[in-house]
This record gives structure tokens, C-alpha cells and sequence, in this order.
């Protein structure tokens, strides 16, 4: 009897665990219309509003081919995100900005997002992941 209690605790544990994993998926994003080859595209994924472009939950960098890039995010759970990304053409690692704040280098968020006057907003950049997915944002 108590190898039977074992094994049926071991089993239903078993099935409990491999619910609870929860599924992932990959995004991949496509950029376009980059204004030259040199340097990198640094990539950003937020999760929430209140982190929108100020700190990702995933991210990466690329190198530009052709004036494009192509870059994966994997095991990403099912939810509501956006991305964010900007040329990094001078390799600094920050994206330069003239004296009025206005960027120097090509930049964009998913859904191909502007802002009026300032930083596009996240519920005009948010999408929902619930498969694999590909993404184009065009410059």
C-alpha cells in the first residue's frame, strides 16, 4: 500500500510540475531603412508600462547588414510587450542626442510607434505575444 501511495504521489507530482511550466515563445524583429552600415542596433523589451524605454526585461545587440537587422528574443512567456531600439552608429553605447534632445541617431519601437513631441508612448508601442512571432519596425 505504501508503494502504491509512492508511486501515485510521484505521478500526479510529476503531471503537477510539467503544468506549471510555464510555455515561451521566440520574437524575432526585423528593422529596416537604417541609415548606414556602421556600428550596432541595441535592442529593448519591456514588459511593463511603468519601464517603458528607461529599463527592458530582455534585450540585445546587432550588427547592421545592408542597412537592416534581424535579431531573436527566445523564451520570451506569453504577455504584453514592446520593443525599442536605436542605431548605435558611433559604437558609444548611448544614443546621442543635439542640444535639444532630439536624437542624432535612427531610432523606433515596435508597431512603428512616434512620439508628438517627445518619447512614443507604450500603448501605442504594446502588442501582445502569444506565439512565435515577427515583428517589422521600419525607420
Amino acid at each position: 500500500m505504501k508503494k502504491l501511495l509512492l508511486t501515485l504521489a510521484i505521478i500526479f507530482g510529476g503531471i503537477f510540475a510539467t503544468n506549471a511550466q510555464e510555455t515561451t515563445f521566440d520574437l524575432t524583429i526585423n528593422i529596416s531603412g537604417l541609415s548606414s552600415n556602421k556600428g550596432k542596433v541595441l535592442i529593448a523589451l519591456y514588459n511593463e508600462e511603468g519601464q517603458f524605454l528607461k529599463k527592458g526585461f530582455k534585450g540585445g545587440m546587432s550588427k547592421i547588414t545592408n542597412k537592416k537587422v534581424t535579431y531573436t528574443l527566445k523564451d520570451i512567456p506569453k504577455g504584453e510587450y514592446a520593443v525599442s531600439f536605436f542605431h548605435d552608429e558611433n559604437d558609444n553605447n548611448k544614443m546621442d542626442t543635439n542640444f535639444f534632445g532630439i536624437p542624432k541617431e535612427d531610432y523606433g519601437c515596435s508597431n512603428n510607434a512616434k512620439g508628438f513631441m517627445g518619447a512614443p508612448k507604450y500603448k501605442d508601442a504594446k502588442f501582445q505575444l502569444s506565439k512565435d512571432q515577427t515583428i517589422d519596425i521600419k525607420i
